[in-house]
């Protein structure tokens, strides 16, 4: 008994050295970040705060902003920025640490760094407001922008928004598990990230081409892209979130749009409810049988609504 014992704990230790090594011998982050803009990013890169922000504009008119949630990029709007730009002058943007803007240390993210690269990159190119349009913890950074700079804003739309606190998915309860998630994004390939997108952000499957989640999931294989998104996924979508900034924007009057996908499994239908009463000035928009990218899943539903609502 004390032989099998001692063989249990040495196969448990081994494990433990394995999950913790691992990702230290990994060779999935292959480019440096000047490598990987020069060769793959498809827009433009402009300096803010001494910081490259990667971005795509198009159209013409009053100004929007796009900002992607957490492990996208702008790639996320791909079904959108067309649509948006018969009406408007879209800008859709890498959040730091993401696509393919720049990497930072790990402890410099958070909501306040998002403000400040918005209105950076807003101050960079001469815009003196915007609206802006963000899904998940894009909708929170937007909340937390609108809360500190509501000269700046002029209107929100929320997609699945991450403000206030949610209960942790299990497949976010095991990532941040310490030394998990690093271990997991170093195993080779993308079968695992491909399978994330699948059953998290979408609730018809088959939407997840090969193709589509390479654009997704490329941009990690930049240098200083996982420990940026491990700090990310354990230090700052955690409570309280932008609980705060949500209860100041409460008395505002700025006009908010929230959409969400009723299947969604990351963010529950019942907190854009609950912003939805909180917020005076909001609309709530339920998109069925979609899950937390419903403007991807229905791009030309939630476009329309979209022009309509910043048309006003």
């Amino acid at each position: 008994m004390k032989k099998i014992l001692i063989i249990v704990c040495c196969l448990i230790l081994f494990l433990a050295l394995v999950i913790i090594i691992f990702p230290f011998t990994s060779k999935k982050e292959k480019y440096a970040y000047d490598d990987a803009t020069a060769k793959f990013a498809k827009g433009k890169i402009i300096t803010v705060d001494d910081k490259r922000v990667h971005y795509i504009v198009r159209g013409k008119g009053r100004p929007v902003i796009l900002i992607h949630g957490f492990l996208y990029n702008t790639v996320m709007w791909k079904k959108n920025i067309d649509n948006l730009s018969k009406k408007f002058k879209v800008y859709a943007i890498d959040l730091w640490g993401w696509g393919y803007s720049e990497r930072l240390t790990e402890d410099a993210y958070g909501f306040e760094l998002y403000r400040a690269q918005v209105i950076g990159f807003m101050n960079a190119l001469n815009i003196r407001r915007a609206s802006l349009v963000g899904q998940s913890m894009g909708g929170g950074i937007s909340v937390y922008t609108a809360a500190h700079n509501p000269e700046r804003i002029d209107k929100l739309i929320l997609v699945d928004p991450a403000v206030i606190p949610y209960p942790a998915s299990l497949t976010s309860r095991i990532y941040t598990l310490p030394f998990v998630g690093e271990f997991l994004n170093a195993l080779p390939g993308d079968a695992l990230m491909k399978n994330n997108i699948k059953n998290i952000w979408f609730y018809d499957k088959s939407k997840v081409t090969d193709e589509y989640a390479n654009e997704v999931i490329f941009p990690m294989n930049i240098k200083g892209s996982s420990v940026g998104a491990m700090f990310v996924l354990r230090k700052v979508l955690e409570a309280p979130l932008v609980e705060k900034e949500a209860q100041i924007l409460a008395r505002m009057n700025i006009p908010i749009l929230i959409v969400h996908g009723r299947e969604d499994r990351a963010v529950p239908l019942e907190r854009s409810e609950t912003l939805h009463r909180l917020w005076k000035t909001s609309e709530l928009v339920v998109f069925d049988k979609a899950a937390h990218s419903p403007h991807e899943e229905y791009p030309e539903k939630f476009n329309r609504l979209a022009v309509e609502f910043l048309s006003r």
